[in-house]
């Protein structure tokens, strides 16, 4: 299997980590079908683990927030090497929420963005780890009826939901699509009030749906303990658990940052 040593084997997968005990793991096998969350075993080494790359790579056609036109011509060589530069030196420029993206605080709370909570300041314990991945139901936003039904486990720190958006392929598409799946407040609110998630992941441009924008990402943001990253790259992933790693650009300042996110089983 995939998922091996879960939980149980002392010094990495230990119950500390995710706040699981074995009594209850027929419940959550139950919640988790295949996520062998409780399942003894012996980590692959090193050289075994598999790797995915989770974070989108940037096209002109990729999508961006409320365009129709997608990212456009973003990069360009300012020095050529065909045109006599010593070397070929290429320039950038989007916005910060391009692509696979972290949020700070100081997207949506003037204060905090006054206050210095800017990208340089999230925590990287929080942005690597142990990670959940969750299939989301295909039919609905997240509510707190989703989150609940769910059954998250106490303890787990880091998910990754994956939805309809995946399915339906929304990052490879130019135009920015409104009906994207993604928190409403409700559901953004029993997570804060429910589980113990400090990473919050989802598979398009906003973690909040549409019609409950700014309301779910005040909810998430407001502790400024929960980090959200956007726009990931969930197809071709079995639901389970993996170590994540994300790095996001150090911008100093900046309110969000385009951001690398792998998984290793």
């Amino acid at each position: 299997m995939w998922v091996q040593g879960i939980l149980l084997v002392i010094g990495l997968w230990g119950s500390h980590d995710f706040g699981v005990a074995a009594s209850s793991c027929g419940a959550q096998a139950e919640a988790h079908p295949g996520y062998d969350i409780c399942e003894v075993g012996v980590a692959p080494s090193r050289d075994e683990r598999r790797v995915w790359d989770i974070s989108h790579a940037y096209t002109p056609d990729m999508p961006v927030w409320d365009s129709p036109e997608g990212l456009g011509d973003y990069l360009w060589l300012a020095y050529s090497m065909k045109n006599g530069s010593l070397a070929n030196n290429s320039e950038m420029k989007m916005g910060t929420h391009t692509g696979t993206h972290v949020d700070a605080p100081g997207h949506v709370f003037q204060e905090y963005y006054e206050g210095g909570f800017d990208v340089d300041t999230l925590d990287l314990k929080v942005l690597n780890g142990h990670a959940l991945l969750v299939d989301v139901p295909r039919d609905t936003n997240i509510t707190a009826k989703v989150m609940e039904a769910l059954n998250i486990p106490r303890g787990v720190q880091r998910v990754l939901f994956r939805t309809l958006n995946t399915d339906r392929r929304l990052m490879w598409k130019r135009q920015f699509d409104t009906s994207y799946v993604g928190f409403m407040k409700d559901g953004a609110q029993w997570l804060v009030d429910n589980t113990d998630i400090k990473f919050v992941g989802i598979d398009y441009l906003s973690v909040a749906a549409y019609d409950d924008l700014i309301p779910s990402h005040l909810v998430l943001l407001k502790s400024k303990e929960i980090i959200l990253v956007e726009g990931l790259k969930l197809d071709g992933v079995d639901p389970g658990i993996y170590s994540l790693n994300c790095l996001p650009l150090r911008l100093v300042g900046a309110e969000g940052a385009p951001i690398r996110c792998i998984l290793m089983d």
